[in-house]
Formats: C-alpha cells, sequence, structure tokens
C-alpha cells in the first residue's frame, strides 16, 4: 500500500468533497491530504472521509492539511472556490472569473517552490483558472478539468440518440469548457463508422449546452460528473494509463489555454493530437481560443504580457 500516490485537494465544497469520496472509494491513493477555507472544515471533511475509509476498507489515509502540508503529493486537486453570486444567464461559468482569479492567484503564490507533482484545476472559468495557476506560480504541469467532462456528456448524448452503447462511440468535445465548446463531428465515430448523415448535430450541441443547467437545476451543483473527470485525469496524469487520450486544458497557440485532446505516455510529457476539423470546426477553436485570449486580459498577472511562455 505504501507505493499509492498521494493527492491533495484544495477546496472541501460539493465539488472537493465529491472528489476526496470517489478517491476513498476508489483506492487511487494512499495518503489524501484535505486543505479548506478554515482548518475546522478540513477537519470535519477528514473525519468523515475516514469514516468511510473503515466501511470500505480503503487504503485511502484522510487527513486535514494546511497549503503549505501539500508540497510532497504527487498531485494536487484544485477545487476552491469563492463566495459569490452569478447572475449570468449565458456564459454560466465565466460568471466566477474574477472572483474565483483572486483564491487561484493566491495558490499560484503559494505553491510550494519545487512541486514536482501535477495539479489538476476543477474551478471555474477551468480554462483560464488553470492558465492562471500556471502562470502566477511558474509550474509546469497544471492541467485543467473540463473538456473531458464535456466529451464524456457528448458520447453520453450521442449513444442515447442513436440507441447504442455509449462505449461505441468515439469523439471529442475541445475548445473552452463552456459555451465555446467545439465539438469535433467530423472525426466522430459510432461502431468504428462515421455519424450517420440524418443525425441533428444541432440538437446535439444544444442539448450539451442544456445538460449541466438541468443538473444545476434540480440538485443546485454538479458534482459526480466533475469528480468522474478529475479521478480518469487523476490516473492518466499519475502515469496508471499509458496511451490514453484525454482532453484537458493545456497552451495553445499564443499561450491561450484551451481544452485539448492529450495523448498520456507514462513517464513522459503528454502530447497534443489535435483531430482532423473541417473548416467550421477549425473556425470554431480559433474563436473559442480568442473568447479565452480576451477574457484573460481582466484576470492576468500585473505585468503579465499575454503570450508568454510558461
Amino acid at each position: 500500500m505504501t507505493d499509492l500516490p498521494a493527492i491533495g485537494i484544495l477546496g472541501a465544497g460539493a465539488v472537493g468533497q465529491t472528489v476526496a469520496g470517489a478517491l476513498v472509494a476508489s483506492r487511487l491513493c494512499g495518503e489524501l491530504l484535505v486543505a479548506s477555507r478554515t482548518m475546522d472544515q478540513a477537519i470535519a471533511l477528514a473525519e468523515d472521509l475516514d469514516d468511510m475509509r473503515v466501511s470500505l476498507g480503503s487504503p485511502a489515509r484522510p487527513r486535514a492539511a494546511q497549503r503549505t502540508d501539500l508540497g510532497g503529493c504527487d498531485a494536487l486537486v484544485v477545487a476552491v472556490r469563492a463566495r459569490f453570486s452569478n447572475h449570468h444567464q449565458v456564459d454560466v461559468r465565466m460568471g466566477g472569473a474574477t472572483a474565483n482569479s483572486a483564491l487561484i492567484r493566491a495558490l499560484g503564490r503559494d505553491l510550494v517552490t519545487g512541486y514536482a507533482g501535477s495539479v489538476l484545476v476543477v474551478t471555474n472559468p477551468v480554462d483560464l483558472m488553470a492558465r492562471l495557476l500556471a502562470e502566477t506560480s511558474g509550474h509546469r504541469r497544471v492541467y485543467g478539468v473540463g473538456s473531458s467532462l464535456d466529451t464524456a456528456r457528448y458520447r453520453i448524448l450521442l449513444a442515447d440518440r442513436l440507441g447504442v452503447p455509449v462505449g461505441q462511440v468515439a469523439g471529442h468535445v475541445i475548445g473552452e469548457h463552456g459555451d465555446a465548446a467545439v465539438v469535433c463531428a467530423t472525426t466522430t465515430t459510432v461502431a468504428g463508422e462515421p455519424l450517420p448523415t440524418p443525425l441533428s448535430l444541432a440538437e446535439i450541441r444544444a442539448a450539451l449546452v442544456r445538460r449541466p443547467g438541468r443538473i444545476r437545476a434540480g440538485i443546485g451543483r454538479t458534482r459526480t460528473g466533475p469528480a468522474g473527470a478529475v479521478l480518469a485525469a487523476l490516473r492518466h496524469v499519475l502515469g496508471q494509463v499509458d496511451g490514453g487520450v484525454l482532453e484537458l486544458s493545456r497552451p495553445w497557440h499564443d499561450g491561450v489555454w484551451l481544452g485539448l485532446p492529450l495523448t498520456f505516455r507514462r513517464g513522459r510529457e503528454p502530447l497534443v493530437r489535435l483531430p482532423a476539423l473541417s473548416a467550421a470546426e477549425a473556425l470554431q477553436l480559433d474563436a473559442a481560443a480568442a473568447k479565452l485570449s480576451a477574457a484573460y486580459l481582466s484576470i492576468a498577472p500585473h505585468g503579465h504580457q499575454i503570450g508568454d511562455p510558461l
């Protein structure tokens, strides 16, 4: 059990709690450190997780921690969220950009110098927050978890619409984790075959946009979907998957961060494997990049020049 990775979670809110519970149940980690806004919150969550650990016989060892205790973790999951009211009717995830950027910037400054692990950012708008954390901290192994969740939802919606098992659907959603998501329909296959011509992609895209809103309306926050995406990403960045492909936010042209398909190779840096795009899909990806680049201007660290290398 001693060779299981140590994972730190920053944020004990809805998503942080769900990720932590999933980690205990999945038996993916050994030490599980929880840091939150207050030590009381972190202690409470660690104790609750410990109850779960004993019931399941899990190897995870939850404990409360300060940010400064996380330097030895193999991976960190950033699920912090500022207190704010989101009044956005469209671009809902962008509603937290200003409020959450203050928290992410502080985390970036506090990230332990020389930290060698991977950092997975879940805080929305995730493409902006992942870039902000990377550029504030100077840390290179930062990934935003968002487009992989969009891809999972896309596969589910297609499978339901076509009446096939979801395992037969292969395809990507890239670009922004938000309203500028790009559905890569050109390269999507069902049982190895191209998408049926009569299929309405406009309906699929509309359903993809509606899905998270319907979940929020019913239970207040999306929780388990993001947690599943985080666990999948952890397996990839920790080298437990060799050759797997996952859509995560990383730097693209001119320094902008957006969701891209990454091929993970155990012990090496992942490679971007952009699928062949139609002319329309390429234009959509360019539009997503332009949108995210412009949005980042309002939260960029003082003195940072857009497009500077990490």
